[in-house]
C-alpha cells in the first residue's frame, strides 16, 4: 500500500514537473519567429500558372516552364538565405533576390494574367531580405516595395485591366511591408528577451558577489575575535578566574551578535557604521595585546560613506590581529568636506599580510572594488618603516547630495 502511494506521489511530481516544462516550451514556441518552411507554401499562389502550361494555353510554354522554375528556386533560395544567420550581411541573399525580380518581370511581362502574382511574392521575399531596414534604413525598404507595387500595377494594367491592377498593387504593397514588420517585431521581442534574461543573470552574480563579500567579512572579523578572546580565557582562568568568566561572556555576545549580522547580510539589509567598527577595533586589538590609537576627526559622515569606511576598518583591523605581530596599531579617520581619509598602521613585520600587494587578500580585494565602483580608493603596502599601512580615500560630497535629496 505505502509502495503504491510513493509511485503515486513520484508520478504526480514528474506530471506536475512535465506540465511546467510543457508550458514553459510552449511559451518559447508562441514567441519564436516564422521559420524557413513557413513560406513555402506561398508558393501555390503561382498554382493557375502551372495549369495554363500544363494545358499548353501559353506560347512558348518550355520558356513558361523554365521561367516558373527559376522563379520558384529563387524564391526558395532568397527566404532560405534570408531568414538563415549564417547569410546575414552577405551578397547571396540580395543576389538571389536580384535575380527573382528578374524572373518576375520577364514572366509578366511576358504572359500577364494569374503570372502578375509574382509580384507579391517578390515583395514578400524582398521583405525578409530587407527586413533590418525598419531598424537602420527604413527608407530602402519603403522606396523598393512602392516601385515594386507600382510596376506591378503598370503591368497588371496593360496585361489585365484598372481592377486588376489595383488588386496586384495592393497585395504586393501589404505582402512586403506587413512581412517586414512582423519579421522585425519578432527579432525585436528575442533581442528584449535575451537582454532581461541577461539582466537577470547580473543581478544574481551581483548578489551573489555582494553575500561572499559580506560573509567573508563578518566571518573573518568575528572569528578572529572569538579565537583572541578564547586565548584570553585560556591564559586568565588559571589565576582570575572572574576576568575569564568576562572574557567568556564576551565570547557570547561576540557569537550572538555574529549571527544576527549573518541574517542581516542574507536579507542584504546590513550596514556596518564606522562608529561601531571603531570601538570593536580598539576592544579587538586591546584583546590581542595590540596597543590601539584611534583618532576621527572631521564633519560627520554620510551613512554610505561611513559604512564602507566600516568595512575597510574591519578588515585592516583583522589582518593587522591575524599577520602583523604588531604592538601598536594605529587608525585614523580624517574628513573634510569632500573627501575622507582612513588610515591604517602598525609597527609589525606584516609577512603573509593580506595588505602585501603581491597576495592581497579576498577582502581588501572586495573592498578595493567597492571604493572604485564608489569613486574611491584604497591601497596597502609597506610604509617605509617597520610596519604596513592601508590608506582608503574616499569622495562624500556627491554622496551627501544624493542623501538629503533621498
Amino acid at each position: 500500500m505505502s509502495e503504491s502511494k510513493t509511485e503515486r506521489k513520484t508520478g504526480f511530481k514528474a506530471g506536475r514537473k512535465a506540465g511546467r516544462w510543457a508550458g514553459r516550451k510552449s511559451e518559447l514556441e508562441r514567441h519564436k519567429p516564422p521559420g524557413k518552411f513557413a513560406f513555402l507554401p506561398w508558393l501555390f499562389m503561382l498554382t493557375g500558372d502551372v495549369q495554363e502550361l500544363l494545358r499548353g494555353e501559353v506560347p512558348l510554354p518550355w520558356l513558361g516552364w523554365v521561367g516558373v522554375v527559376a522563379f520558384a528556386a529563387l524564391y526558395i533560395l532568397t527566404v532560405f538565405t534570408g531568414l538563415d544567420q549564417r547569410y546575414r550581411g552577405t551578397r547571396v541573399p540580395l543576389l538571389s533576390l536580384i535575380g527573382m525580380a528578374v524572373a518576375t518581370y520577364a514572366l509578366t511581362i511576358g504572359y500577364g494574367g494569374d503570372w502578375l502574382l509574382c509580384f507579391p511574392l517578390l515583395s514578400l521575399a524582398t521583405g525578409i531580405v530587407l527586413r533590418r531596414g525598419l531598424t537602420e534604413s527604413g527608407r530602402r525598404l519603403g522606396v523598393i516595395v512602392l516601385a515594386l507595387a507600382g510596376s506591378a500595377g503598370v503591368i497588371a494594367s496593360f496585361r489585365g485591366g484598372p481592377s486588376e491592377s489595383l488588386t496586384v498593387a495592393y497585395g504586393t504593397l501589404l505582402s512586403g511591408f506587413v512581412t517586414a514588420a512582423i519579421l522585425s517585431l519578432f527579432e525585436t521581442v528575442a533581442q528584449l528577451r535575451a537582454t532581461r534574461e541577461e539582466l537577470a543573470r547580473s543581478a544574481v552574480e551581483r548578489e551573489r558577489l555582494r553575500f561572499s563579500r559580506d560573509l567573508h567579512d563578518l566571518l573573518g572579523h568575528t572569528m578572529s575575535v572569538i579565537v583572541v578572546k578564547a586565548e584570553a580565557v585560556r591564559r586568565l582562568a588559571p589565576r582570575n578566574l572572574d576576568a575569564a568568566i568576562g572574557q567568556a561572556a564576551d565570547i557570547e555576545a561576540v557569537g550572538r551578535q555574529a549571527l544576527t549580522e549573518i541574517r542581516e547580510a542574507v536579507t542584504g539589509y546590513r550596514e556596518s557604521t564606522l562608529t561601531t567598527e571603531l570601538d570593536r577595533a580598539r576592544s579587538l586589538l586591546e584583546a590581542s595585546g595590540i596597543t590601539p590609537d584611534i583618532r576621527q576627526s572631521g564633519p560627520p559622515l554620510p551613512p554610505q560613506s561611513a559604512a564602507l569606511l566600516g568595512w575597510v576598518v574591519r578588515e585592516g583591523v583583522t589582518n593587522v590581529v591575524r599577520h602583523s605581530g604588531a604592538g601598536r596599531c594605529t587608525v585614523e579617520v580624517r574628513g573634510e568636506t569632500d573627501q575622507v581619509r582612513l588610515e591604517i598602521t602598525d609597527n609589525g613585520g606584516g609577512v603573509g599580510s593580506d595588505a602585501a600587494p603581491a597576495s592581497p587578500g579576498n577582502g581588501l580585494k572586495g573592498l578595493t572594488e567597492r571604493l572604485a565602483a564608489a569613486g574611491g580608493h584604497l591601497t596597502a603596502g609597506p610604509d617605509g618603516r617597520k610596519g604596513f599601512r592601508l590608506v582608503a580615500e574616499l569622495p562624500v560630497d556627491s554622496e551627501s547630495e544624493e542623501d538629503h535629496r533621498s
